[in-house]
């Protein structure tokens, strides 16, 4: 610690993260369970305010200091960290999804994978396979890839019913075009919620994810009044910013496939526009895409649809 501040002192630049771990490992710092999983409620709270390229610089620090303890681990604490492990994974290809860093996300989806089976902990490896099906709808794979996933999903799962699965069902359904069962998957989940059946309990799931499905598969069926009830509920319980951008996009995407091709187009392009640029996300910009690909080939020429079409292509 005198060497460092030594060196500070006569104008040495020393990189901040690098003194901080040298001090962590001079001082034989060591995370507690507890430490781990307010870490993950905070990096999965940050995913869903900040920037996305923040959030994967943040996380890949504490992923660096997570890999050194699982070094040192055993036991029932090595098993547990293959949790945090998976949790953090998780949240980490997430936000590499959305700043289209395909590719790295897919082989953090895959850590993600194998600590939460080396966790032997169904839920997790559960939650871990849903949200790697559920973001990989936003241009990451094919809708029948994202359908395999969750087959896979389903027979791992059993008899045990999962909200996630059956939500990202139906968004999968629907962006295959198999309307009627994507609204069949809809009333799944509804049905299971009906029932009491909760999320998971490491924050994955909110509520908002009931009523964003249907406003999803609402609006790709261009049922306006159903999308727009289905948005109104989820405005009173978030304030997400993929999710107020998202809902408003699916509003421009129900107005076209139901004829409103120009005020649908006009409408998508002044959510993008609207969006800060550190935000227009890959699930944004995708939804956005999906909006553009609904409007029939006879239509692609008007300007609401030109003027739509040149901000995805300056977002990009």
């Amino acid at each position: 610690m005198l060497r460092l501040a030594g060196a500070a002192a006569m104008g040495t630049v020393i990189d901040d993260e690098a003194t901080r771990r040298r001090l962590n490992d001079a001082m034989g710092a060591h995370r507690s369970l507890d430490e781990w999983s307010t870490a993950h409620e905070d990096h999965l709270h940050a995913l869903r305010t900040r920037p996305p390229a923040q959030v994967a610089h943040d996380l890949s620090i504490d992923l660096d200091t997570l890999s050194r303890q699982i070094e040192l681990a055993k036991g029932s604490e090595l098993v547990e960290l293959h949790r945090v492990t998976a949790l953090l994974a998780a949240i980490q290809a997430n936000a590499f999804t959305r700043l289209a860093q395909h590719g790295t996300a897919l082989r953090w989806w895959e850590t993600a994978r194998w600590a939460a089976d080396a966790s032997r902990d169904l839920d997790i490896r559960l939650l871990v396979r849903a949200e790697e099906a559920g973001h990989g709808l936003y241009g990451q794979r094919s809708p029948q890839s994202v359908l395999r996933l969750l087959t896979e999903a389903e027979h791992l799962a059993g008899q045990r019913p999962m909200l996630k699965l059956a939500a990202i069902k139906a968004k999968a359904l629907s962006k295959a075009g198999r309307h009627a069962e994507a609204e069949e998957a809809l009333d799944r989940m509804t049905d299971l919620a009906h029932r009491g059946v909760r999320g998971d309990a490491q924050g994955f799931w909110t509520p908002n994810e009931l009523y964003f499905s249907q406003s999803w598969v609402y609006a790709a069926m261009g049922r306006e009044e159903a999308a727009a009830r289905a948005r109104e509920e989820l405005l009173r319980l978030t304030s997400s910013y993929v999710y107020e951008a998202n809902i408003q996009l699916h509003a421009a995407w129900a107005a076209i496939v139901s004829g409103g091709v120009e005020q649908g187009a006009s409408q998508a392009a002044t959510t993008i526009a609207a969006v800060p640029e550190q935000f227009r996300t890959v699930h944004v910009l995708e939804t956005a895409r999906m909006t553009l690909r609904a409007v029939p080939v006879e239509h692609r020429t008007r300007p609401a649809v030109g003027e739509l079409r040149a901000i995805l292509a300056d977002s990009a």
